[in-house]
């Protein structure tokens, strides 16, 4: 069926593709790698592998996830959120353990793809995916600070790495320190509007390296960059028999699992709206799957679909996948022809692109919106949600995120409104009723679900009623019972009718009729104590 699906994206994109259109995706290709690039090298030093690494994954994402995507727009590789899962799992695994994690992961996206959980993305509430990607922006921004200053930390948890700044013995490199912070100011000053041909980031690292090339500044570099696709540091199939390794990365995998598929199906949705053009969201998944499964053999880390490199492509012209694949040999032609100068960047350069990049990854549109409409509980999800991405592991958050979402939405929606009002016989039409034998009548209006949260709160409504009444439980705004609001509500009946108490039902939804029911409260009260209308039920208790 996924294959079909995705024959049908292939027909329908590269229908009447011609010179002119490959033309259109080959300068979209060359834009996308100028802003990769950099970006590239820089997720693949900061996840704790190498800036090859980096390069690898951009490549070969590109090629193998850009060609079997869900979509025509869709560009993937390294992104700072991933890396924020790497830099823990490297430290504690080593890179081949990356490697396996990412093998591990590829196979999930491939089962949840096959399985279609696309659609589980849109079950995310938006204050937990902003602070979801906010998280992730401070685990970035931080992790970058050892670049930047040349201050050493250790520990597996951001927390751990904060706390080491001040045990440990620090020597500040005052000239990366230069460097990093010359880049974040050059790249927030850079002209939005050479920035669409030139990237402010590519712009950036070119003159960092070109001065520390000249000036030869004592600083740590990236290093030689290898002249192959086959990386030194790669998987290891023979990996996988140490079952014990295995088994402790799981948890990791699917925590890269889960971000790979929450990363790229919401840079599909936002991507889609840009191109008018729906993800299919399944196919996705499977390309995102086969790409990881592939990408460790030739030493590259985990990859998803990234929204920066996406928007570039769609905005430059990108007309098909093609896009992509085009952005991947230019990045590989880069790693051939420019491996030298690539050497000696700056790694706090690298640094400074990150934390500017962390910065502009914050959605400050819904973060404005979410705080400016003060609405309580949508701010404390994305407080909630960011914190819990720092302090925990990314899969952690998104659960505790999720489930703060359900548990307010359950005690919004549990929340039962009961009001209780007299009869005024003045307000009556007295050619259908008798407002005399009305006097002593009360209407008890039920709005929001009656279920074993609310029996206790509707008891406490209506237990002072009176004792002369006859009562009309008004039930149109009750669209849900369960058995033990409609027991509750049965046994308070029969205590108003045993104390004399005439009891009614009016406009009672079918849902909630069908439990009663099932229930036996309607064959204990009988049939002409139910009305569709409060009306009706005047009429009646005036002819009695």
């Amino acid at each position: 069926m996924l294959v079909k699906d995705f024959g049908k994206i292939i027909k329908r994109e590269f229908k009447g593709y011609n010179a002119k259109k490959f033309g259109q995706d080959a300068l979209a290709g060359v834009t996308v790698a100028a802003v990769a690039l950099p970006l590239a090298l820089a997720f693949g030093v900061s996840s704790g592998a190498t800036a090859a690494a980096g390069l690898i994954t951009a490549v070969f994402a590109g090629l193998i996830i850009g060609g079997l995507s869900g979509a025509s727009y869709q560009i993937s590789g390294p992104t700072g959120a991933m890396t924020a899962i790497l830099v823990s799992l490297v430290a504690q695994y080593g890179i081949q353990g990356v490697f396996i994690a990412s093998f591990i992961a590829g196979v999930l996206l491939l089962i949840a793809g096959i399985l279609k959980l696309g659609g589980l993305v849109s079950y995310l509430p938006m204050p937990v995916i902003t602070g979801f990607t906010s998280g992730i922006a401070i685990i970035i921004a931080l992790g970058q600070v050892n670049n930047l200053t040349g201050l050493t930390s250790e520990g597996l948890t951001t927390i751990e790495k904060i706390a080491s700044y001040f045990t440990l013995e620090q020597s500040l490199d005052i000239t990366g320190l230069i460097i990093g912070l010359a880049v974040i100011v050059f790249m927030f000053v850079y002209p939005k509007k050479i920035n669409q041909y030139f990237p402010g980031s590519l712009a950036a690292i070119v003159l960092a390296t070109a001065a520390n090339m000249i000036f030869k500044f004592d600083v740590a570099v990236v290093g030689a960059i290898p002249k192959t696709v086959f990386l030194d540091d790669r998987l290891d199939i023979t990996a996988f028999a140490d079952w014990g390794t295995v088994k402790g990365l799981i948890v990791p995998a699917i925590s890269i699992a889960a971000l790979g598929l929450i990363e790229s199906l919401l840079c599909g949705a936002s991507a889609g709206r840009m191109k008018n053009e729906k993800l299919n969201a399944d196919v996705e998944l499977v390309a995102q799957g086969v790409g990881n499964m592939i990408i460790p053999f030739f030493g590259g880390v985990p990859a998803t679909a990234a929204i920066a490199r996406t928007s570039v492509a769609i905005k430059s012209g990108g007309q098909t996948r093609m896009t992509s694949v085009v952005h991947s040999v230019v990045l590989l032609l880069s790693m051939f022809i420019l491996g030298g100068v690539m050497s000696m960047i700056p790694l706090s350069a690298l640094a400074g692109v990150l934390i500017v990049t962390a910065w502009r990854m914050n959605d400050w549109t819904a973060i404005k919106s979410i705080f400016g409409k003060k609405i309580k509980t949508a701010i404390f999800q994305f407080l909630i949600t960011m914190l819990a991405t720092v302090i925990f592991d990314l899969t952690v958050a998104i659960l505790i995120g999720v489930a703060f979402s359900i548990i307010m939405f359950v005690v919004k929606v549990s929340d039962m409104q009961v009001t209780v009002a007299e009869v005024d016989p003045e307000k009556l039409d007295e050619s259908n009723v008798d407002p005399e034998k009305l006097k002593y009548t009360c209407v008890v209006y039920i709005s929001g679900p009656l279920y074993f949260g609310t029996c206790s709160k509707l008891e406490e409504k209506i237990s002072a009623l009176g004792e002369n009444y006859n009562v009309i439980f008004s039930m149109r705004g009750v669209t849900v019972a369960d058995i033990s609001g409609i027991e509750a509500l049965h046994e308070y009946c029969e205590r108003l009718i045993s104390s004399g108490i005439m009891v009614y039902f009016s406009c009672v939804q079918p849902p909630v009729m069908e439990m009663i029911e099932r229930c036996g409260l309607k064959e204990r009260f009988k049939d002409d104590m139910f009305f569709w209308s409060t009306d009706k039920a005047f009429q009646h208790i005036s002819k009695l």
